[in-house]
């Protein structure tokens, strides 16, 4: 990177219309487009060639020209430059980007007459590639052609250089599980980098990197990530796990199955053994593994399982170096139902049981709540059949006020009325209540009761009515 900015800085010199310019650092992802506008100088003319430049000691390695409202194509079609003498800009497209168009680029006016640039834009150009990869993947990187390339870790002083002298293939091979990187040049004098059984502690940022100021020429993003299990289990149940791996890379590799510890160191519980046919071990006691090389997967199982056995474990592969993990495996033990209880089974939880009683304590709950509201209906309606009741019997009683108020033996002329009194006679005479709507004329006749004593002795200019009535219930009040 130093060079470049060495070269940069020099820029100035060779290219006068760069003064006062501080070329941009463009960051791209790979696959991404680039686009850039090159504005002409005011006594630039349209006559100029328009270059598209990469830096090189200081000069111009031409990417591209056009000239007077040309569009030129590079033969990949990937860039394009077209000179806009409307707008006097150059504009420039890259698309498509790859890690090894990283570079520093610059866009200028040649002028032919003075032998000079007129103009120049200058960026840093940075094309990352994202790579996503599991553990125990192998990663293969081939960097730009160039002598004295090395491959470099972001957060390292240090960079991998490739073996100056090799006498054989086999010595770029790794000698363990832990040498897994190598750094060589092929044929076309690329240097490619192969790092095989990668780490999630692996990920991060790496780049290509050029001279000994390890200017940066490719960069690489690499993620990789961790296969992960989970199993559940009862105490003094059982559980059994399986871990896969590539038959071509790992089958004569021992395996092991260790649970990991604070500090991040995992404890072996047991191995498989080279020496035995079947690869079984019982280095702990109810802890067993078996690898199937033909299937290519290992087996652990663990019996009588305690809740201290919760943890974190890992299927990994061993050597004299240590331990690679395959996968990690979370085990959760939990405590198994007392004498009594549910039946105890794998399939049923603590969770299961806890939920099955928080159903049975809203459904009490909710028959309480039903049951007091039907009786809180019920008290409503008998409070309401009470009032209207009382209603009724307010209603008669001030009817019957309304008739033993009015005076007894009278009645007036066209009135109608009833009986009010016993049907015992002998108990005193009775009475009738005469409600008049007109003056009667002379000639209607007029009733009224009377003892016989006290009738007129003409019978003539009398007529006699038989009137019988209903005693009706009396009250309190009469």
């Amino acid at each position: 990177m130093a060079v470049e900015l060495r070269a940069l800085f020099l820029l100035p010199l060779c290219f006068p219309g760069l003064q006062g310019q501080t070329p941009q650092v463009q960051r791209r992802r790979e696959g991404g487009t680039l686009y850039m506008l090159c504005p002409y100088a005011a006594w630039t003319t349209k006559q100029q060639t328009k270059y598209w430049c990469l830096l090189r000691h200081g000069d111009c390695q031409e990417v591209l020209r056009t000239y007077y409202e040309d569009s030129v194509q590079s033969r990949d079609r990937r860039i394009e430059i077209k000179d806009n003498t409307a707008s006097k800009a150059v504009s420039v497209t890259m698309t498509d980007l790859k890690a090894e168009d990283s570079d520093t680029y610059f866009c200028s006016a040649y002028n032919r007459v003075t032998g000079a640039y007129t103009q120049l834009r200058a960026i840093s150009l940075n094309v990352f590639r994202e790579l996503l990869k599991w553990e125990l993947d192998t990663l293969t990187v081939q960097c730009p052609e160039g002598y004295g390339m090395v491959w470099c870790r972001g957060g390292q002083t240090d960079c991998t250089a490739p073996l100056r002298r090799q006498t054989s293939s086999k010595q770029s091979e790794m000698k363990s599980l832990q040498d897994r990187a190598s750094v060589e040049y092929n044929a076309q004098r690329a240097l490619v980098v192969t790092m095989k059984n990668l780490q999630a502690r692996d990920s991060g940022v790496y780049w290509c990197a050029l001279g000994s100021e390890h200017s940066r020429k490719m960069e690489v993003v690499l993620s990789v990530l961790k296969r992960t299990q989970q199993h559940t289990a009862k105490e003094s149940g059982n559980v059994s796990v399986q871990c896969h791996y590539k038959i071509a890379d790992y089958r004569t590799v021992s395996k092991a199955w260790c649970k990991k510890k604070e500090g991040g160191m995992c404890n072996v519980l047991v191995t498989t053994r080279s020496e035995s046919p079947a690869g079984n071990s019982t280095a702990r006691e109810g802890v067993r593994i078996q690898d199937d090389t033909q299937q290519g997967f290992v087996t652990i199982t663990m019996e009588q399982l305690q809740v201290q056995d919760s943890g974190v474990y890992w299927c990994a592969l061993q050597d004299g170096s240590g331990l690679l993990r395959m996968e990690e495996v979370t085990l959760s033990v939990s405590k198994a139902l007392p004498p009594g209880g549910f039946p105890d089974s794998e399939s049923q939880s603590e969770e299961i049981l806890l939920g099955d009683s928080c159903s049975g304590n809203t459904f009490l709950i909710l028959s309480v709540v039903l049951l007091l509201l039907l009786l809180l209906a019920l008290l409503t309606s008998a409070a309401l059949g009470v009032r209207y009741y009382r209603l009724l019997l307010r209603t008669g009683n001030r009817e019957a006020e309304d008739t033993s108020d009015r005076p007894e033996g009278t009645a007036r002329a066209g009135s109608t009325g009833r009986r009010e009194g016993s049907q015992d006679d002998s108990k005193g005479p009775a009475y009738i209540n005469l409600d008049v709507q007109s003056h009667p004329s002379p000639e209607d006749p007029l009733y009224c009761n009377v003892k016989l004593s006290q009738a007129p002795r003409n019978p003539q200019e009398m007529e006699y009515a038989v009137i019988a009535f209903n005693q009706p219930p009396r009250t309190s009040r009469e």
